[in-house]
């Protein structure tokens, strides 16, 4: 006899159907009685609108998965993540949820400032349904992750909100979940403390937890997530791999920012073209190279250059930039108005018998501006005699000025 907790293993994790959520946003508001009573008589003349955050919505997330949802401010990303933890009703439409679900959404909230952190702890926890023995045996565990072993008899108003955050995390942590919801609450904490954060996370993967993550970070899209959405004024404008969604938040953002100085660099290629490529150079034996030639039309400083491979599904083999430390790149390349300087990247041959396709990306640290990106460079046919599966390799970068 199969039980029936495990009746149901391959159901999605969350699953969302046509969603959609008004608010009623009143054009007069009642600030005293007088208002009030005055009103009454007035019920004609009171107008009304309804905003649409979002218009049928619908994905389904796989158990084990790390999922994005992205979008820019307003476009009802966070309406979205509020429904899932039933913090909102959908005006229509389901979201059905397979497993415990815990919200990092507001951490800290039910903290009391004039108490310690170590009676803070005890209160947010039993917010949290747990039983005072439950809080003692997660007591140090809670202290020690959140790296507050010297201020936890110090009342809370005392603390920055970075400890805060570390607090209120550390403690959420601990509770028992199959999915955990995550928006924005890291973006206080410091650098070393997010990536601590994420490692949990990551860690939680590995276990068959669900995290779903809304950011506006690409970089930790890019790294952490395996499918993602991309909302766009309340409606899922792109579904697919975390790469591919958030080229196309890049896009959207950059296509919201244009100005009449901003010049395309051309159909295939997208980007505001105040860097970009002119010519390139690639070969391909033991090694591969890949030479760029980039030419700026402004003075600027901050210039991050990148390249990828896919293969003939579409998956990203391999890749690398200029801001990964592994390869000894600098933070950012600078480049001077009208000067062009040569960007080579050059790494073991992996590839085995296919046909590929490479792209490259030219954007600033911001992880934002796009000056030129080109997932369609060129497609290449390799042929190699022996059986030979691809792999992550060292890569080495080099940057002449000319």
């Amino acid at each position: 006899m199969v039980k029936a907790d495990h009746i149901h293993n391959d159901e999605p994790a969350i699953s969302v159907k046509h969603i959609a959520k008004n608010f009623i946003l009143p054009h007069e508001k009642s600030t005293s009685l007088k208002t009030n009573i005055v009103s009454i008589f007035k019920q004609k003349r009171r107008t009304k609108e309804t905003q649409r955050a979002l218009k049928d919505v619908s994905f389904d997330i796989k158990k084990g998965e790390f999922f994005g949802i992205l979008g820019r401010n307003g476009s009802g990303k966070s309406t979205l993540l509020k429904i899932l933890a039933e913090i909102y009703q959908p005006t229509n439409g389901s979201v059905k949820v397979n497993g415990k679900l815990v919200p990092f959404i507001e951490l800290g909230v039910g903290f009391n400032p004039e108490l310690t952190g170590r009676e803070n702890v005890y209160l947010n926890g039993a917010l949290l349904g747990f039983s005072r023995k439950e809080i003692d045996d997660r007591y140090d565990d809670i202290v020690s992750f959140a790296e507050l072993e010297d201020f936890m008899d110090q009342k809370l108003k005392n603390y920055s909100s970075g400890m805060q955050v570390r607090l209120a995390f550390s403690v959420a942590t601990r509770a028992e979940a199959d999915i955990l919801l995550v928006d924005e609450v890291l973006a206080v904490g410091d650098a070393d403390f997010q990536r601590k954060c994420f490692e949990y996370f990551k860690g939680l993967k590995r276990t068959g937890k669900t995290v779903v993550f809304v950011t506006h970070d690409m970089s930790a899209v890019r790294e952490y997530c395996d499918e993602a959405i991309l909302i766009n004024e309340g409606v899922v404008a792109f579904n697919g791999s975390a790469d591919r969604v958030a080229d196309e938040y890049l896009k959207l953002f950059n296509r919201a920012t244009d100005d009449e100085n901003t010049e395309k660099v051309g159909s295939e290629r997208w980007g505001n073209g105040q860097v970009e490529l002119i010519d390139n150079e690639f070969v391909i034996g033991d090694t591969i190279k890949f030479s760029m030639e980039i030419k700026s039309k402004i003075d600027i400083e901050d210039v991050v250059v990148g390249f990828r491979f896919y293969d003939e599904s579409n998956n990203i083999l391999a890749g690398a930039s200029s801001v990964n430390a592994r390869i000894g790149a600098v933070r950012g390349i600078v480049f001077k108005k009208d000067k062009s300087k040569q960007v080579t990247f050059e790494c073991e041959n992996i590839l085995g018998t296919g046909t590929y396709r490479l792209g490259y990306t030219i954007r600033l640290t911001d992880m934002v501006t796009v000056c030129d990106d080109n997932e369609n460079l060129l497609t290449f046919r390799y042929n190699r005699p022996e059986s030979h599966q691809p792999i992550i390799c060292p890569v080495t970068l080099t940057i002449n000025q000319e």
